[in-house]
């Protein structure tokens, strides 16, 4: 039995699904498949990722193709209870609502994994974590899952390290069709999304202070750049500063970035990145928010500590008064700011990142009986068959190889004289 907040609001959440679907049309055609080829019948799929329409029309995609599915949400703040309840409609067992306590999200976590599940689809590791930990019974009915994010993965690769993982995990998010589109554009255009509409502030002219250089990091500091900002980077990695200096941003070490930046952004999938020693030098006013997957980038707790008074500025805005003169903003809690205070990555977007999440179940459950490793790649042919019909839909054509060129760039003596 579902746990939902309203079962009334299921209309709302439909138009939002509707929506969502008449701009998919990966996802359709992988719907239209599976309708007709069923790969999960029998197949019971625990599932947990931001639950909005995006991902509710993943979850009636599997549930076209014969899964029974299980969803809760990633993120206590970014379930939307109108969302929830049209799954709940559409006869899905959801088990999730907006603003729950971290006891309940514990809860609804373990209430999806009670149903025996086979196939395991994460968002930062939270049903992997609690059925290695609490619910161990559970993991000889998982064939294995799949994980979409990069902390996610980082909690795998060092589960696997140690021989803690119990089943195969595939990592979507390190396909080129899910990191290159969703973690670049897809975090840049949502992270903007979710400052813009909680502030209602001017991004021109100002500061922005980017916290990690990875893909996401790319992505919100060119959106940034394309905002009229002036960026800066703050790294770990020489070679990523490397990069972000070559793509015209400054870099600098967030202590000095602190007393200069009118708007942070994290994007690390680290703890700590600001702290306190940042906290104290902030001038006036400054913004912070988070886009890595959980609450700890900025140090929330030690903030809270220090605070001299707070204020709730506006929906999503609290206010810290660091000393007599000088607040400073969190947006969303430190909670991820495109999903808490906003919608999330674009449509099309999760078009392709769903697609993979969608097809890498589908090879778990065809190949259950020959899968040997812990840590499995997205499969290459995964990842083309999105990359193509992504084109398709996109009308656009690319060129191939002749048979010539195919033996000469499989030839073991390739020689310029061949092409004079």
């Amino acid at each position: 039995m579902s746990s939902i907040k309203d079962i009334s609001l299921a209309p709302s959440g439909a138009h939002k699904i509707d929506w969502v679907r008449k701009n998919c049309p990966l996802l359709r055609s992988l719907e239209a498949d599976f309708s007709a080829e069923r790969p999960f019948e029998g197949v019971r799929i625990a599932l947990s990722i931001h639950l909005e329409a995006k991902t509710a029309y993943l979850c009636k995609v599997l549930a076209a193709g014969g899964a029974e599915m299980y969803i809760t949400g990633s993120n206590p703040l970014s379930t939307q209870d109108d969302v929830a309840a049209a799954l709940v409609e559409d006869g899905l067992n959801v088990y999730a609502w907006y603003n729950c306590t971290e006891e309940e999200y514990n809860e609804n976590i373990a209430k999806v994994l009670e149903h025996n599940c086979n196939i395991i689809i994460d968002d930062g590791g939270d049903l992997v974590h609690m059925l290695h930990t609490k619910m161990r019974d559970k993991i000889p009915y998982v064939i294995g899952g799949c994980e979409e994010t990069t902390t996610g993965i980082i909690r795998l690769i060092a589960m696997a390290k140690n021989n803690e993982l119990g089943f195969p995990m595939v990592l979507v998010n390190n396909a080129d069709c899910k990191h290159l589109f969703d973690n670049r554009y897809g975090t840049g255009q949502s992270v903007f999304d979710g400052i813009n509409r909680t502030t209602n502030l001017i991004v021109a002219g100002k500061y922005v202070v980017v916290a990690g250089y990875g893909w996401c990091g790319k992505g919100v500091a060119m959106r940034a750049k394309g905002l009229g900002a002036r960026v800066i980077v703050t790294e770990i990695d020489p070679i990523k500063a490397i990069e972000a200096v070559m793509d015209g941003f400054d870099v600098m070490p967030m202590n000095e970035a602190a007393k200069i930046g009118d708007f942070f952004i994290t994007v690390t999938g680290c703890a700590g990145v600001i702290d306190e020693e940042d906290f104290r030098v902030m001038k006036n006013g400054a913004i912070l928010c988070n886009a890595g997957h959980f609450d700890v980038e900025i140090d929330m707790k030690r903030l809270r500590e220090i605070a001299l008074d707070t204020i709730d500025q506006r929906k999503n805005i609290t206010g810290y008064q660091i000393s007599e003169d000088t607040w400073i903003y969190v947006l969303a809690e430190g909670r991820l700011v495109n999903l808490a205070a906003g919608d999330g990555h674009p449509a099309e977007i999760m078009d392709m990142s769903f697609a993979i999440q969608a097809l890498s179940a589908k090879y778990l459950v065809e190949n259950a009986e020959h899968l040997t490793e812990k840590l499995i790649p997205v499969p290459r042919q995964v990842d083309l068959e999105v990359a193509n019909r992504k084109l398709r839909f996109l009308g656009k054509t690319i060129d191939t190889l002749t048979a010539e060129q195919e033996a000469y760039l499989n030839s073991s003596s390739i020689q310029a004289e061949e092409l004079r």
